[in-house]
């Protein structure tokens, strides 16, 4: 039925044109909305911009300019919303709805119709959604568990070799690792072998650097004009469709080898080949298994890595912080030398500093809605039906109206129960908002807060000296060149 709805909406909505809408098309009075100075014709706002920083540019932008801005570029309008205000109402499902555009857009190349590029009227996200919606249970999340640590065992085994050798940690590329890994096992049965790689001889596994050189041409192409695409991006338009052929037939060997096992242990993929829709009986069509699979390995890791990584590094730079997490793990877990499902949740100060680093640095760094019907943002700016904005969540995380004077700083007792009952709603939106927000969201807090909890029993953990934390952008977030020194707790205390 849900997927008869969606149907309906598809049926209903065609004035709206597909493709990128730029601001002018919705918003009837753009001259209220401030833009940054010197603008030029044509090149529009992108002097002084950066190609490989553009969440970033936006950052400095929207510190300058307020709770909403536009920036333009070679014809096209983008409106930035951060205000809290603004965010909650555009947060109000009866009013907005997902918008796919930009590097969501851009990456549909490669996911199609996935949960996470679907557009809204089309079938497959409703139906997908209710299908995978179970793979996500509490019971589900409980049998992933052993997978995890398993998973979990490789790192801490990799961690441990480079603490014997005196060696500093690859975060970034290890928490990479790890992230793949577990979903791949957890939802696909698929052993990847990352730990097991040559590193310094072969490098990343060829499903990360084809996955981070898609992402990072869907980034490209969101700042590079239409019209010079083929000039600018020529050489980088071949590696892309490359690295798209080699995600196909690495999820399409994924998919043969559980085929050929005649079943599995009725984990993501199962449910994507064997499971009917509960009331239409519909099931998902071969190519949009694979737009799925590869949807979920790209977006199932690919964040949670980033948020692991700031974790990892806020932790490394705040010693007071990294020792009262240390002392939370050894009280709550005790001596056991693996923790238990229902252990791991009660990690509270824990999921606070995983939190606050997703709070300053959400690997998942805007997220774009688009008005179902003409209204009126802020009581001050008219939207038609179709027009967007794009929602900078980075920003939103450090509005002081909402949290208070220094936003800046680190300080993860910003999510005690009391802060957070105090504070407006809709602030915190790391994993998206809405009907179309992150089905893995429960995934991804367990196999962080599990995986922190390891590390921090295990290891105390310091940062290179002078280390500044740098920030790559490939559509997500994550720290870059960021290694840490490791030395090993006593066995009375991890």
């Amino acid at each position: 039925m849900a997927t008869m709805a969606a149907q309906a909406t598809q049926a209903a909505d065609p004035a709206l044109p597909r493709g990128f809408r730029s601001a002018e098309q919705g918003w009837p009075h753009l001259e209220r909305i401030p833009h940054p100075p010197r603008r030029l014709p044509v090149i529009g706002d992108a002097l002084g911009s950066n190609v490989r920083t553009p969440v970033q540019d936006s950052m400095r932008i929207a510190a300058r300019l307020g709770p909403i801005f536009r920036r333009k570029g070679f014809g096209k309008e983008i409106v930035f919303v951060w205000g809290a205000d603004l965010a909650a109402e555009m947060a109000d499902e009866t009013r907005f709805a997902k918008h796919v555009g930009l590097g969501v857009a851009n990456l549909r190349p490669m996911a199609g119709d996935g949960l996470f590029t679907a557009y809204n009227h089309e079938p497959n996200w409703q139906l997908a959604h209710d299908i995978l919606a179970p793979g996500f249970s509490r019971e589900a999340m409980a049998g992933y568990h052993a997978l995890m640590l398993d998973v979990a065992g490789r790192l801490t085994d990799a961690w441990d070799a480079s603490e014997a050798a005196g060696r500093a940690v690859d975060v970034p590329g290890d928490m990479t690792k790890l992230t793949l890994e577990t979903i791949a096992r957890t939802g696909f049965g698929y052993d990847f072998g990352s730990f097991e790689r040559d590193f310094e001889r072969e490098g990343p596994h060829p499903f990360v650097s084809a996955m981070v050189g898609a992402l990072s041409f869907a980034q490209r192409r969101n700042v590079v004009p239409p019209l010079l695409t083929p000039v600018l991006l020529r050489g980088a338009q071949r590696r892309n469709a490359a690295h798209r052929a080699y995600l196909d037939r690495a999820v399409d060997e994924v998919i043969a080898t559980r085929r050929e096992a005649g079943g599995g242990p009725g984990d993501l993929l199962d449910r994507m080949l064997e499971v009917a829709h509960p009331e239409t009986g519909e099931r998902l069509a071969p190519e949009n298994i694979r737009r799925q699979v590869i949807t979920f390995l790209v977006a199932g890791h690919e964040t949670t890595s980033g948020a692991l990584s700031f974790a990892l590094h806020h932790l490394a730079q705040d010693r007071a912080v990294l020792t009262r997490a240390q002392e939370e793990v050894d009280r709550v877990w005790g001596a056991v030398e693996v923790p238990a499902y229902e252990q791991v949740a009660k990690l509270r100060y824990v999921r606070r500093v995983l939190d606050e680093a997703l709070r300053l640095w959400p690997t998942a760094p805007a997220y774009a809605r688009e008005a179902v019907a003409d209204t009126t943002l802020g009581g001050a700016h008219p939207m038609r039906r179709g027009a967007w904005a794009l929602v900078l969540t980075a920003m939103l995380h450090r509005d002081p109206a909402a949290w208070g004077p220094h936003p800046e700083v680190f300080d993860p007792d910003r999510f005690t129960p009391q802060a957070v009952r105090a504070r407006p709603a809709h602030v915190f939106k790391p994993f998206g908002t809405g009907a179309r927000a992150c089905i893995g969201r429960q995934f991804a807090l367990h196999e962080a807060l599990l995986t922190l909890g390891l590390l921090l029993r295990r290891y105390d953990i310091e940062p290179e000296p002078g280390y500044r934390l740098q920030i790559s952008e490939r559509l997500t977030l994550m720290p870059r060149g960021l290694r840490l020194r490791l030395t090993r707790r006593s066995p009375a205390t991890g």
